[in-house]
């Protein structure tokens, strides 16, 4: 009862009109750089740090929270409209997304997208609220080896996604593997398949070669179509509220609600972050669908699983965060510098502290998600007014907007000619038929299963001690039984055609 009465104080100081406007720039400010390609929710939160200073301590926290909020629930917007992830945890929602828009219904997948964004975050701000201390214990559990069981549990959803043509699925998640491991080995150092090239010693970044195979490949079929069928514009059909029915509605709840425990799960543990849940929660969907062939071409599930587990992260990474003084991904690790210029120490102490800050921290958490509802919804229309531009004008901004976006992560021409190199494997996977989920599951999460494997045998001495820990046995024997599986209804089925 104590928690729900700061709680409920914590409300009331948000809903300052100081602190309301400034949440509600933060959050749009945090839709703008999460729908670009290339300008994050960390970027904007970095940019934002400074700013904070001069601000009291709650106030600056609470804004930083709204940049982050807008950031990873942004990313919906160029995912859906443009094929293009606006941040690497928007990249299953393209999957379903574009292929929606494409057929006229952008907006209703925007209005499927803002929806469960915002009831993904709500699920994971109640936890974070009221089950933080606990939870937080619950990590600390998780050594290397039971990351390496996700990781590895991950990897194995290729399986799912490659059903109907298990070797061409296989064959791509491969290439996905291969371009993860160029560059500097973790753990060690030693650089691998660079061919004396300084540029792929930090080795290929997620987030352009993510542009590369969505956006810029999309824009060598759009005009290759073009040169056949000429110039086009994509239909786009109005809609009533957010473009879909109570009953639609009720039906998506319950898969929204595992892709919301899958999200804050996954944000739980330090490291592993908002593409990886929402790849699994988009994974755990289709295989539980009673129409799974349906998803890859339109199935609005597809954007609940994605957009519910992504936006839930976010209250998972803030619970090691404030709990344990652990960031749980690249946008917490900003907002502990934020609390170092503050004069706050994240941990255990800071609900003794400054128990205050850590409740008003929860309250603009839920306030800051209602302001992301209503500014997206807001402007639902706008963001449409995209797709009734002609495609050869609108392909060409795309490219350039990519360019930008591209040599804006890291201030790399290297990274704009990757989105090129990219863009051209994305193509290729197109003409041959080969599905581009499996490379981008592999390509993500390949790096992250190395790291972890080498940290457990460096700790442990062999991999058979990993079969000491139950958590890892039971991610282990789970991800073998999906794979078995798989391969008995492949050979049982003979092979269909897998959908790209």
């Amino acid at each position: 009862m104590n928690a729900l009465a700061q709680l409920g104080a914590g409300i009331v100081s948000v809903c300052q009109p100081v602190s309301l406007l400034f949440m509600i720039a933060g959050v749009a400010i945090g839709i703008v750089f999460g729908s670009i390609p290339g300008l994050s929710a960390s970027m904007a939160v970095a940019l934002m740090l400074p700013l904070t200073f001069s601000m009291e301590a709650s106030l600056g926290m609470n804004t930083l929270v709204a940049v982050y909020i807008g950031g990873i629930s942004g990313g919906l917007i160029s995912a859906i409209l443009l094929n293009m992830p606006g941040t690497a945890s928007s990249i299953a929602t393209t999957f379903d997304g574009y292929p929606m828009a494409q057929k006229g219904e952008a907006m209703k997948a925007l209005g499927v997208g803002i929806v469960f964004s915002f009831l993904g975050s709500l699920f994971s701000f109640f936890i974070l609220s009221f089950f933080a201390p606990m939870l937080a214990d619950v990590a600390l559990k998780f050594t290397p080896v039971e990351n390496f069981g996700i990781c590895f549990f991950a990897l194995t959803m290729v399986a799912i996604l490659s059903s109907g043509n298990m070797i061409k699925g296989l064959l791509a998640g491969l290439f996905g593997l291969v371009f993860c491991f160029i560059g500097m080995a973790p753990i060690d150092g030693t650089a691998r398949f660079t061919f004396g090239n300084a540029n792929l010693l930090a080795g290929f970044n997620q987030l352009t070669t993510l542009i590369g195979i969505f956006a810029v490949a999309d824009i060598l079929k759009s005009a290759e179509e073009m040169n056949a069928k000429g110039v086009q514009t994509i239909p786009t059909s109005k809609v009533k509220g957010f473009g879909f029915s109570m009953k639609e509605f009720v039906s998506w709840l319950p898969g929204a609600l595992r892709a919301a425990l899958i999200g804050t799960g996954i944000g739980i543990l330090p490291g592993i972050g908002g593409s990886t849940s929402g790849m699994l929660a988009y994974v755990t969907a289709k295989n539980m669908s009673k129409h799974p062939e349906t998803f890859g071409t339109g199935d609005p599930e597809g954007i609940v699983a994605t957009e519910c587990a992504n936006n839930a992260t976010i209250g998972g990474a803030m619970i090691p965060l404030l709990v344990l003084g652990i960031p749980g991904d690249g946008v917490t690790a900003m907002m502990l510098g934020g609390f170092l210029i503050h004069g706050l120490s994240a941990g255990p102490l800071l609900f003794v502290k400054n128990a205050d800050v850590v409740y008003g921290i929860f309250a603009a958490c839920m306030v800051c998600d209602l302001i992301m509802l209503i500014v997206e919804w807001t402007c639902i229309k706008g963001f449409v007014q995209i797709l009734k531009v002609p495609k050869h004008i609108l392909m060409p901004l795309i490219l350039v907007l990519c360019a930008v976006g591209a040599y804006a992560t890291n201030n790399r021409v290297f990274d704009v000619q990757s989105i090129i190199v990219f863009g051209v494997v994305g193509y290729i996977y197109h003409k041959l038929s080969l599905p581009t989920t499996p490379f981008v599951l592999c390509f993500l999460v390949g790096s992250m299963t190395e790291t972890y494997l080498r940290r457990g045998i460096m700790s442990y001495k062999s991999f058979g001690a990993f079969f000491t820990h139950p958590i890892f046995d039971v991610f282990f024997f789970i991800a073998c039984g999906v794979l078995l599986w798989s391969m008995f209804k492949e050979l049982k089925h003979g092979g269909k055609k897998v959908d790209d």
